[in-house]
């Protein structure tokens, strides 16, 4: 957590609305392993990291409120009794959402004034709009002694993704940035909503993240597209979610679907199956399984599910080719964003270096390089 990021805030708070505000910070998150389980009500392992969203916020001794994107350098005042979506569809809908949410419980919500700041690195898939929700929501439940556990402040930051962004997003991003704990990830049952941490003991190596800087089109429509053929393939073999199948089990309906659906369901069940695997390496101090079953998921991501790219690839494979990594795969939905990397910390520094040249060489484009450490959740910083 940078001090630098509250100390923006702070001042910006004090200089713009003359009072002292809380402060709150709100981490971004990682997933180590356990990519599109999640909407198949299967495991994930998040892990809360050092860069979020700091957030100062007070009570408003106005009739209106305002929020304060410091890194957008834009301003907006809102009525709390007349919130609706922003049609510019910006940053400002997290914050409506997250309210509107808050009232939907006919909890009372009064006038405040919020300014926040960032250094998640955009399109990482490090989860900055569960980190700017969890954000709000905290700092509200703080503020008005609203009573909200937990639990039912990530359900409101979720619902204000889905109903004021229209992003229907699962549950782990929120989850993790509200529960994580410092040097633990954490095996989510997303099924249940509950966790159980996991010290990871990194030894003599990191985590590293190295953006591709590349989003391609296809996304939205290729996740929704596999969320369907996951969920009828359920439907057929008459579970609930794929969660609830092995792989004896999706042998039975082979000839009644397609080779390329085939392939994704028995992805989604081999990669629960690695979350499980990759919580027991962690126990016995194993970062060799660990970084194994990393590589295998990126493979299946790869050729089975099929939503990967050129530059993911490209990332992976150099990872692969280099003793010094242990483990690599892409992060996140797909089609860009971040790979993480498990790699010697005494090779860190040149690994980065070298696939940094080679991208650029490749792509024409230049690619990110980010160290990170597993935090604490969202909290109140004592200042």
């Amino acid at each position: 957590m940078s001090t630098t990021l509250i100390n923006d805030v702070k001042t910006a708070y004090i200089n713009t609305f003359k009072t002292e505000p809380i402060l709150i910070f709100s981490p971004g998150r990682i997933n180590i392993i356990g990519e599109h389980t999640d909407y198949n009500d299967g495991f994930v392992f998040p892990a809360a990291v050092d860069k979020g969203i700091a957030a100062a916020i007070q009570k408003s001794d106005t009739n209106v409120s305002t929020a304060y994107a410091l890194n957008k350098n834009s301003r907006i005042e809102f009525d709390l009794d007349k919130l609706k979506p922003s049609t510019k569809g910006s940053w400002e809908n997290y914050v409506f959402g997250v309210i509107a949410q808050i009232q939907n419980k006919n909890k009372v919500v009064g006038n405040f004034n919020i300014v926040f700041k960032g250094d998640i690195p955009g399109g990482a898939g490090m989860s900055s709009s569960a980190a700017l929700e969890n954000s709000v929501v905290f700092g509200l439940n703080e503020l008005f002694n609203l009573g909200l556990t937990k639990h039912e402040m990530i359900l409101i930051s979720q619902k204000a993704e889905h109903n004021y962004v229209g992003v229907k997003c699962g549950i782990m991003d929120q989850y993790a940035s509200m529960f994580g704990i410092k040097d633990n990830a954490l095996l989510l049952d997303c099924r249940t909503v509950e966790s159980n941490p996991y010290k990871i003991d990194f030894k003599n190596h990191q985590l590293m993240l190295i953006n591709t800087n590349v989003k391609h089109s296809l996304s939205d429509s290729a996740y929704n597209d596999r969320r369907a053929a996951c969920e009828s393939i359920a439907e057929l073999l008459g579970i609930k979610a794929l969660r609830d199948a092995n792989e004896a089990d999706l042998e039975t309906i082979k000839d009644k679907v397609t080779p390329e659906n085939y392939q994704k369901a028995l992805y989604v069940i081999q990669e629960n199956n690695r979350a499980i695997e990759a919580s027991k390496a962690i126990e016995n101090n194993d970062l060799d399984t660990l970084g194994s079953l990393i590589f295998k998921s990126h493979q299946g991501l790869q050729h089975q599910y099929k939503v990967s790219c050129d530059e993911l690839d490209f990332l992976v494979d150099l990872a692969k080719a280099n003793t010094h990594v242990l483990g690599a795969r892409m992060m996140g939905g797909g089609f860009g964003g971040c790979t993480i990397n498990l790699v010697a910390k005494s090779e860190a520094k040149a690994f980065g270096e070298a696939v940094s040249v080679a991208y650029k060489n490749k792509f024409n484009k230049a690619c990110s390089v980010y160290f990170i450490k597993l935090s604490e959740g969202t909290h109140i910083i004592n200042n």
